[in-house]
């Protein structure tokens, strides 16, 4: 014990360090975990947690019989795995591509360029999409005045409203993404390529023999990662696109609880929802964890 303490003392600065994510994590992530209970409670502000009545599993009972609450599992479960076909391998195709880039000038340019968006918050992006696709937009000024066709209703219309929040996504975070995958193909051996180029190989067969290979367990941490996430699609770029005309197709398990537990305070089942959500991503990410070791892929 004694030793434990004289190495603590020894990196107290390299502890101090860490204190700030530390209690993060602890104030935001652990402490609210005690409200848990109120999901098998009938919760009631004037009570409190320990006079309220304990329901059990009366509120779960209630979620999957609620026809409202199936409908937005399913659209939490369609949107996060468009996701994840189309947005989860953006990065690593742009992180390839910058890679190939052998001009160092244009190389940090682009990254600077691709890492911008991220940096911009969801009302502004969702701001700059609205300007550019409301009916008097520049997108739907252009196609009637260039192509003569009737302004498209981009915001209102159900079939675009996944459409587009993959696109936000894909436009605001891929830049961003992409600096693990580059990160891991700079710990690639340079001599791997030397030899791939002495025997005859292409770019492209450099690129499938070479560098996939060697950043398969990077990108597989990070899916097992985006699985954790699965039903987390995001609270604020959701609820800032939704509006009356597509809130049946765009209405997901944050934002579902957030109209159940603030609006109409219903506490206790919109803490049965949250939790069932963490549930889910947690066995997500234990299932995927224990498929990439048996396969030989490495894990968490």
């Amino acid at each position: 014990m004694g030793k434990q303490l004289s190495r603590i003392w020894k990196d107290r600065y390299v502890y101090l360090l860490i204190l700030p994510g530390l209690l993060y994590f602890a104030i935001y992530k652990y402490l609210p975990m005690f409200g848990l209970a109120m999901a098998f409670q009938d919760y009631s502000p004037f009570l409190g947690f320990f006079d309220s009545p304990w329901v059990g599993f009366k509120h779960f009972k209630k979620m999957f019989e609620d026809k409202e609450a199936l409908q937005v599992i399913i659209n939490t479960l369609e949107i996060s795995l468009y996701q994840i076909l189309f947005a989860f391998p953006l990065p690593i195709i742009l992180a390839i591509m910058i890679n190939e880039v052998r001009v160092s000038f244009y190389k940090r340019f682009i990254q600077s360029m691709v890492y911008l968006p991220h940096f911009l918050s969801w009302v502004v992006v969702i701001g700059i999409f609205v300007i550019f696709l409301r009916n008097d937009g520049l997108i739907n000024s252009f196609l009637a005045t260039v192509l003569d066709i009737k302004p498209i209703r981009f915001l209102t219309d159900p079939g675009w409203f996944k459409l587009l929040i993959v696109i936000q996504v894909i436009w605001k975070e891929s830049g961003w993404g992409t600096i693990i995958i580059l990160a891991a193909l700079a710990g690639v051996n340079p001599q791997l390529y030397e030899a791939a180029i002495i025997d005859g190989a292409s770019r492209w067969k450099q690129i499938l023999c070479i560098t996939l290979p060697a950043i398969r367990h990077t990108i597989i941490i990070l899916l097992i990662l985006r699985l954790g996430t699965v039903m987390d699609t995001g609270f604020e770029q959701i609820f800032l696109m939704l509006n009356p005309y597509t809130m049946d197709v765009g209405n997901v398990l944050d934002t579902f609880v957030y109209f159940k537990g603030i609006r109409q305070g219903d506490i206790s089942f919109a803490t049965a929802v949250g939790l069932f959500k963490g549930l889910v991503g947690l066995i997500l990410v234990v299932l995927a964890n224990k498929m990439a070791r048996k396969f030989g892929g490495g894990g968490i």
